[in-house]
């Protein structure tokens, strides 16, 4: 179901499981300011929404990659709320329907093991393989292993059966096996970040210093940018975390250790 097809959804004022707000206040961090209005039901934080605005806000959170759900609700000037609400509470209070449950939790179950494992499909099955050790590209598929009756290994980086002596992290002996980020981040462009002072050839291609995922900036705003996939902040020009790079620059001026030079590794991420 698209947020365009999302049905209107009220709570019954009859139902002694929840604890309701009648009127609309600051009480309410999801309401958009056209919502017309309603019961409103308080979460576990104290902050109140309607099954309608609340499906919408942790839904927008699934599209940008959150599958855990925080309140938004602003308590203190620029301070937010933050508290974790549970896909328990989310799921009852945002009264989700059938096909909303089985989108939230599969996109819930990919998101959340993309965190801690890399998933691929075997390209000889075609199964889910998840990869735990990132330092090696020879990867068994356990289904092709039993079905063969003998070792199953293919290639993540090229996904063709392995070939040659493995582990390895650069490639295996398959013609045209290399690594196409990489091949990015050595000949992409130099590119400006007008609103920053002395930036005029940076590379336009970085790899996360914590994860490794491929980031391109918006060449708009302050040097930072906060990593699509591990949440991490670092600076695009130095390549040093946010906090670090801040202790002898600023957002806007030049960092102290200058443009770090074209990447030529991935950084592997170390998940906790």
């Amino acid at each position: 179901m698209s947020l365009q097809e999302q049905v209107d959804k009220k709570y019954d004022p009859l139902d002694t499981t929840l604890r309701f707000v009648s009127r609309r206040d600051d009480l309410d961090p999801v309401c958009s300011e056209d919502d017309e209005g309603g019961l409103r039901a308080m979460m576990s934080c104290g902050h109140a929404v309607t099954p309608e605005s609340l499906t919408l806000w942790c839904r927008s959170q699934l599209d940008q990659g959150n599958y855990k759900f925080k309140c938004p609700a602003v308590v203190e000037g620029t301070q937010l709320c933050n508290k974790l609400w549970s896909y328990k509470e989310v799921r009852r209070l945002a009264d989700l329907s059938v096909e909303e449950i089985e989108y939230f939790e599969e996109t819930i179950a990919c998101l959340a093991a993309a965190q801690y494992c890399e998933i691929q499909p075997c390209p000889q099955c075609k199964t889910n393989v998840a990869r735990k050790n990132l330092s090696n590209l020879c990867v068994k598929c356990i289904i092709c292993t039993a079905d063969q009756k003998k070792t199953y290994q293919f290639c993540w980086q090229c996904l063709k059966q392995w070939k040659g002596p493995g582990p390895r992290s650069d490639r295996c002996d398959n013609d045209g096996c290399t690594n196409q980020n990489l091949e990015l981040l050595k000949n992409c462009k130099t590119t400006n970040l007008p609103e920053v002072q002395g930036v005029t050839a940076c590379p336009s291609i970085r790899a996360c210093p914590t994860c490794g995922e491929i980031v391109e900036h918006d060449k708009t705003g302050c040097k930072n940018v906060v990593c699509p996939r591990c949440h991490v902040e670092f600076c695009f020009v130095c390549l040093q975390l946010t906090p670090q790079c801040q202790q002898t620059s600023s957002y806007f001026i030049p960092c102290s250790s200058g443009v770090a030079p074209r990447q030529t590794s991935i950084p592997v991420w170390h998940r906790k």
